[in-house]
């Protein structure tokens, strides 16, 4: 714990101006961002008494070692700098909102030739409409399913749209009257992306005006006794209002809004929005959060804001946003908001009217999910701290291990060998750290040999990064730390520096820079010593080690020749076997990777020069990698783009491949012949 004094900047060091600053770890991780009206005032309440503190805040000025700053020209540049510090280094103490789901959103390809509606998720991108998000990707087939009555627009892949082109005959869709066709060129591309068009105004709450032209053309086709024609435009206007009943109309017309509402407590605090798009409801979506600083409601709507817009532009940010308190520099905020949507935002708290009743809507929905949210926190929470404390007074470790790293070993007879290291903290995975290794020290199999190779590649990483942050001051000048190959602690390159980007200090959550309490492998007793023997040799002697074997599940420790047996019902035996799990399931995964890519290789591989196109053109003359290598080279150079050294250089590589073995047809057992498809 360091003592705020220590790093407390000196009187008038600190600008008297707008600004972000952060605080760093004694490892020089960023721990807290924040921005300021004026550095001076702000920081210096960091530095007051720590009784005077919020418990949070004093939590983090005796975790961090440094505070520095940046001047900025304007409030809004500070807000802007600040979320990009906050997105870029993570840091532990500062609010993060964090989506409890991927939702659906209704996409529509406008960056194609033929655009395509669809369901994406995960991250936006350039030159697609997007609309939502939505609760369930169902409700969007539902709407998408009214909508092509109307606008049949695309929506197959790029492959079955290729097969259809290729065939000359639609799909389904395009017979029965929901999708246009371009495939088969019903319509021409100008005629298709009209529809689109079409389809994303209608999508965009452009609805009235379209039903009346539309009901305007049915009463001109009923008057000239087009009387199918005027059915057909009844039952378009029909489909159309089924579509629009799906979402309620709420407020005027005309507003574009989104609707933030906060519920919360002294721990926690959940977020809904409502997205208002024509006066309709088009999307709601929700966030929990920890309250790891001292917040209040306008500096959680505050933070709301910038997670929620960090990275929308244009009709993506709204033309309103309501919320429940106004950020402390409600200006600036609205100014930054308007800089991303390309005009004015209004940022307001709903004092009467419409928009205050589904204010009251949001926030009762934010309330709903936070209860919730603790109801299934609570039962996980007890759960997993008891699986923890079982672990600890099964293995007698002097506290909790609430960091778990878990090894594993995976091979297919002795070939692609590779490792995985994967994660848990609190008990709960921490995917971002999981890491694959592949055996590098030997050939052929020996798991006990890998698995000391895996754990001290790991961990001299470890004493690395110690090194590099200067843990290792106590050692004399020019003296490695135990175990280390080289004077950062793992193997150097000639000339004896460090690569540049281990040295950096960028304050970004670093790989191998946090140590475990306890390291589990899969396995018994002879690889349970052989990472023991590995963390001895480097000098470890804080981090404890258990294997659990499949066979029986029981729990090894480093020289015990009896197992520890947890029970079967235990939550400590429970989650054991969920880390290494885990970390099977992800060595698996890697070597099948790693098979796969080396299946696909192709003695033409080794021609220098010969590119994808050249490969598939021999390919696709000779039929199979086997008749040529039968080919002489003037049959070779009958291939277009062939030349007779290029030739050479093709017999030379294919007569240097060893031998392939045969394939064999798994359910007969039957050797088949290679003489079709084998792919360069």
């Amino acid at each position: 714990m360091a003592d705020p004094s220590s790093y407390r900047p000196k009187p008038g060091q600190i600008p008297d101006s707008p600004g972000v600053y952060k605080f760093r770890d004694e490892h020089r991780r960023v721990i807290y961002v924040g921005k300021a009206k004026s550095l001076r005032q702000r920081l210096a309440n960091y530095f007051q008494p720590l009784a005077s503190l919020h418990p949070r805040t004093a939590t983090m000025v005796t975790t961090a070692a440094s505070v520095e700053w940046t001047v900025v020209s304007t409030e809004v540049e500070a807000l802007q700098l600040e979320y990009s510090w906050i997105k870029e280094f993570d840091p532990r103490f500062n609010v993060k909102y964090r989506d409890d789901k991927s939702y659906p959103y209704l996409a529509v390809t406008m960056n194609e030739e033929f655009p395509r509606v669809q369901v994406m998720r995960g991250h936006k991108k350039k030159g697609v409409r997007y609309f939502g998000p939505y609760a369930h990707a169902w409700a969007i087939r539902e709407t998408v399913d009214l909508m092509l009555r109307v606008f049949p627009v695309r929506t197959c892949s790029a492959g079955v749209f290729r097969n259809a082109a290729s065939a000359g005959r639609p799909c389904l869709l395009g017979y029965i009257g929901k999708c246009s066709a371009p495939c088969v060129a019903r319509v021409t591309p100008e005629e298709h992306r009209e529809l689109a068009d079409d389809f994303c105004d209608f999508m965009a709450g452009r609805t009235g005006t379209y039903i009346r032209r539309l009901e305007k053309q049915m009463m001109i086709a009923a008057e000239d006794m087009e009387y199918e024609k005027a059915a057909r435009l009844r039952d378009d206007i029909e489909a159309l209002r089924r579509a629009m009943e799906k979402n309620a109309v709420v407020l005027a017309d005309a507003t574009d809004a989104d609707l933030i509402a906060l519920a919360e407590d002294e721990l926690e605090a959940a977020v809904q929005i409502f997205h208002v798009r024509g006066g309709r409801v088009r999307g709601q979506r929700g966030w929990v959060t920890d309250k790891v600083e001292a917040v209040d409601t306008a500096g959680l709507v505050e933070h709301a804001l910038q997670q929620l817009y960090g990275e929308e532009r244009g009709d993506a940010v709204p033309k309103e946003v309501l919320v429940p308190a106004l950020p402390e520099d409600a200006e600036s905020v609205s100014a930054w908001l308007s800089g991303r949507r390309g005009s004015l935002v209004s940022l307001r708290v709903p004092q009467r009217g419409d928009k205050k009743d589904l204010m009251e809507t949001v926030a009762r929905n934010a309330q709903q999910a936070l209860v919730l949210h603790k109801t299934k926190r609570a039962s996980d929470l007890t759960t997993r701290s008891r699986a923890l404390e079982e672990i600890a007074e099964a293995l007698d470790l002097d506290s909790a291990p609430l960091r778990i790293e878990c090894f594993d070993i995976s091979h297919l007879q002795g070939e692609d060998v590779v490792a995985s290291m994967v994660v848990f903290e609190d008990g709960l995975p921490r995917k971002s750290e999981y890491r694959r290794f592949q055996i590098k020290g030997f050939e052929g199999q020996d798991d006990v040999r890998s698995m000391h190779e895996v754990i001290s590649r790991r961990f001299r990483r470890y004493l690395a990064e110690k090194d590099r942050t200067g843990e290792w001051g106590a050692l004399a000048e020019g003296e490695a730390p135990p175990g280390a190959e080289g004077p950062a602690g793992r193997d150097v390159p000639a000339g004896g520096e460090v690569p540049a980007e281990d040295a950096q200090d960028d304050g970004r959550p670093r790989r191998f820079a946090y140590p475990p309490q306890l390291v589990v492998v899969d396995g018994g007793q002879p690889q349970v010593a052989a990472a023991r023997r590995a963390l001895d040799e480097l000098g470890i002697d804080d981090v404890a080690v258990c294997g659990l074997a499949k066979r029986l599940e029981e729990v090894w420790l480093p020289g015990d020749d009896d197992p520890v047996v947890l029970p079967r019902s235990s939550e400590g035996l429970y989650l054991l076997q969920r880390v290494r799990d885990t970390a099977h399931d992800f060595a698996i995964r890697y070597q099948r990777s790693k098979r796969t890519k080396r299946l696909r290789t192709s003695p033409l591989d080794a021609v220098p020069g010969l590119g994808e196109s050249r490969k598939q053109a021999l390919i696709k003359h000779f039929g199979s990698v086997k008749r040529l290598k039968q080919a002489t080279i003037e049959q070779i150079c009958e291939v277009p783009g062939f030349g007779r050294k290029t030739a050479e250089a093709v017999a030379v590589a294919l007569a240097r491949a060893a031998p392939a073995a045969p394939a064999v047809n798994t359910a007969t057992g039957e050797i088949m012949e290679d003489d079709g498809g084998t792919t360069a």
